[in-house]
Order: structure tokens, then sequence, then C-alpha cells
């Protein structure tokens, strides 16, 4: 029987019913599995769990956008320059698979990219590639999962909720953590939630702006009728937190309901893009078809981030190319290309980027054999990512695949310290930012992990 179910009252039970039923605009928040044990290490201030919280050590980015490119894009069409691969597909050799694009350097640093992302190589001086990535399992599920939760087979904390539970929110009415436009498989809410942490700190969804400000408003109540009711409630709760001061749980589910109400009114205006100008919106590909969604998930992101909110996930679907890759690895660069190059130059024109770390890559990478008519299978040994802003070095290669880009072959980057390292630039130390549960001290790293110190300013 998990902890939620062993420390609920029927007196909570009831107030929480109460609570979803009577004020079903900001009721849904106020969730019920924000019953688990803490860490005294970390522990959040009393009365307000998302309160700021201080970092282990001088921290060099405030806030995290991760990018997630679900599929496992190729690192040997984007950001990995293989000529041995080019030239052994050309000839045909063991059906190895030339590269689809053209590679070029760009930027002073001259690092290598693909012509695919003509609009990203512009930012070429900005990014740390990370070519020696590497995750333990070649399947879409299990390499996701470990990707957002550093454990492929346990339902763990998403790194989104562990940064919201280690730093809080800068931000008073809105999450901590939002997810725009997640996938619902290969692991659906565990990418995101919050696991055995208190479920304040799990993500939030949100639906990409392309597709209208959402409207979070009671349609059936007024604000001052909403607000009398959830009193009525609060009132409740505070009966019981009096006699139990100590009660993470009900302080918890109080500031839920809080910031939900507030979220009535500041969601709706953060989200609406039409407030920018119009040089802004083409900035980021919102009056092209083909790169609005995408281009409406990234200036989402600046706002999310310019109000408070500490970690912020984007996804884009559909990188899983076993055929015809140049045709499909075209459209989905086409869609991401110029929404993300605008959301970096956005950034740094307005003083964001040298503490906003953003994150790019997907659940692994694709092997250099042919598979099918002209695509590549999966590879889990070998592929990309990259980072920029946020203390990380701009125009850097880091690690290496072998010569056919097969395995990673120096300074190997997996999974737990791509997270380590993301922590570390938080000004978190990976090894201390625990929670107990169960008996014992979890963290997001597991018994493993090690900070890229390389790439860091």
């Amino acid at each position: 029987m998990p902890a939620a179910a062993r420390l609920e009252s029927p007196s909570v039970l009831n107030r929480r019913h109460l609570l979803q039923q009577s004020a079903a605009g900001f009721g849904w928040v106020a969730l019920a599995g924000l019953f688990a044990q803490r860490s005294p290490a970390a522990e959040p201030k009393p009365g307000n769990p998302l309160a700021p919280r201080p970092p282990h050590f001088p921290a060099r980015a405030k806030r995290v956008i991760f990018l997630f490119m679900e599929g496992g894009p190729s690192h040997l069409e984007s950001f990995d320059w293989k000529p041995e691969l080019a030239r052994a597909g050309e000839s045909g050799a063991h059906r190895l698979l030339a590269p689809a694009f053209r590679f070029s350097p760009q930027g002073e640093s001259g690092l290598m990219i693909s012509d695919v992302f003509p609009h990203l190589s512009r930012q070429a001086d900005h990014l740390c590639l990370l070519n020696g990535m590497q995750t333990n399992n070649p399947g879409h599920q299990q390499a996701i999962v470990a990707l957002h939760t550093g454990n492929e087979n346990f339902v763990r904390p998403s790194v989104g909720a562990w940064v919201a539970y280690g730093l809080g929110s800068e931000g008073e009415n809105l999450p901590g953590f939002i997810t725009i436009d997640p996938i619902s498989d290969k692991g659906g809410a565990a990418n995101y939630g919050s696991a055995f942490l208190p479920a304040t700190f799990q993500g939030t969804q949100l639906r990409s702006a392309s597709r209208g400000v959402p409207n979070i408003r009671n349609r059936r109540l007024s604000e001052s009728d909403q607000r009398k009711q959830l009193d009525f409630v609060q009132q409740a709760n505070r009966r019981l937190l009096a006699r139990d001061a100590e009660n993470p749980e009900v302080e918890g589910l109080i500031e839920s309901a809080e910031l939900a109400f507030r979220m009535q009114s500041s969601v709706p205006e953060t989200l609406d893009l039409s407030r920018e100008t119009a040089a802004t919106q083409s900035l980021y590909g919102l009056d092209d078809p083909v790169t609005a969604q995408f281009g409406g998930q990234c200036l989402t992101a600046r706002r999310l981030l310019e109000n408070g909110v500490r970690f912020i996930q984007l996804t884009s679907t559909g990188w899983d190319h076993h055929t015809v890759i140049r045709e499909s690895f075209a459209r989905r660069a086409v869609a991401v290309d110029k929404p993300i190059a605008g959301l970096l130059s956005d950034l740094q024109q307005r003083g964001l980027l040298e503490d906003t770390l953003v994150v790019w890559g997907g659940e692994f990478g694709r092997g250099a054999h042919a598979d099918n008519n002209g695509g590549r299978g999966h590879n889990s040994k070998g592929f990309s990512m990259w980072m920029a802003g946020g203390g990380v070095r701009g125009g850097m290669r880091y690690g290496a695949t072998d010569e056919l880009g097969r395995e990673a072959v120096t300074d190997v980057m997996g999974t737990h310290d791509l997270h380590a390292t993301m922590l570390h630039l938080l000004g978190l130390d990976h090894e201390q930012l625990t929670f107990h549960y169960s008996g014992r001290d979890f963290r997001l790293t597991d018994t493993a992990g090690e900070v890229a110190r390389k790439i860091l300013l």
C-alpha cells in the first residue's frame, strides 16, 4: 500500500472531495499525493512548499528550459559530423548510411552543425554540443523515463520535480514546474510526476499556445463565491494544522489550493502571446504554420520564466526515423529550428540567457547502418544533446563518438552525469539533494553521476 493511502484520514478525504466538487476551477491542483516523508536536509519553508530556497552553493543558472525531442533524433544528421561515415555510406559498405545532410563550420567557434538547422547554426557560439551521450536501454519508453527521472524501472520523481523541490519557485502565482504538450505514452505522467515527493512539485500540464489561451476559470461560480468556498475549506484545514503544527501534508494542501486560486487570473495573462510585438512573434515563427506550434511553446516558455517558473519543459514529437530519414528528419528540423534559435536570441537580448540553462535532446540517437528504406535504427550507446546559457561554455564540443558515430568513446556522459551537471549549474549538489522515503534517502542520480566540469564557465 503506498504511503499516501496509509497516511490519509477521513477528514482530509472529505475536505478534498469538497474542494474538488465545489471549486472545479482550482481544485484540480489541490492534489491528494502530498503525503510522504521529507528529508530535513532540504526542508521547504513551512506554509509554502514552493517558497524560494537558497541553493547549496552559488548557482550559475536560476532556471531550466528543457527542449525534449521525442523519438530519438539522429546525431548523425544534426550535431555529430562523421566524414568517415559519409565516405563509407557512399560506397555502400556494410549497408552503412551516409549522413543525409551537409555539415559546415558555424560561428567563430567553427562547430560543425548540419545545414538542416540554418537558424540554430547562427547560435553556434552559445551551444555546448554534448557528443558523447549514452544511455542504458535502446527502448523508447525505458530511455525516455530514464532521461526524465534517472531510473528506467521504478517510479521516481522527475528532474523538474527535483529542481522545484530543491529551489522552490520565484513566482507567487505560478507552479515551480510546467510541462507544455507532454507525451501521453512512453511513461506518460511519470515523466513529469513527483512520485514520492510531495505533489506540489510535480509538473503542471499546459497546452501549447497555438491552441489558444487556456481558460482555467470556474465558469459556474464567480471569483467571490469561489473565495468563500475556499475559505470554508481552508478553515477546516487550518484547524487540523493547529492540532498538528508540523504536518507538511496539510501545509502543502493549503498552499496548493491557494496557488490554484491565484492561477485563474495569472495564467491567462501570462499565456496570452498576442501581448507580444509582431516582430517578437515572427522571431519565434508564429507567423508560419510550420513553426507556429513549437514557436508558441518557446515563446510561452520565455514568458513563464519571466514570471518565476523554475523548470519548463517543451516537447516536439515524431523524431523516430526508421525510414526516409532525409525527408522525415528535415520536416521535424524545420518545425523547431527557427523557434529554438528565436528563443536563444530573445533570451540573450533580454539578459536572461546567462542565468537560464537551455537543454536540447531526445532519449537516444540513431545507428550508423541503414534501417528499412533509408532510415536509421535506435542507438543508445552514442548520441548528441546540447546545452546553452546558464554557466555553460558556448562554442564547445564535449565528448565524442567513434569514427562512425556508433558509440561514445571520450568524455562519455550518461543520464546520471547529465542530471548531476544540470543540478550543479543550479547550485545543487546532486549527492545532497535527497528525500527520505521508505527507509532510505533517494536522489535523482541514484548512486552515480559525475559533473561534467570541463563544460562549466
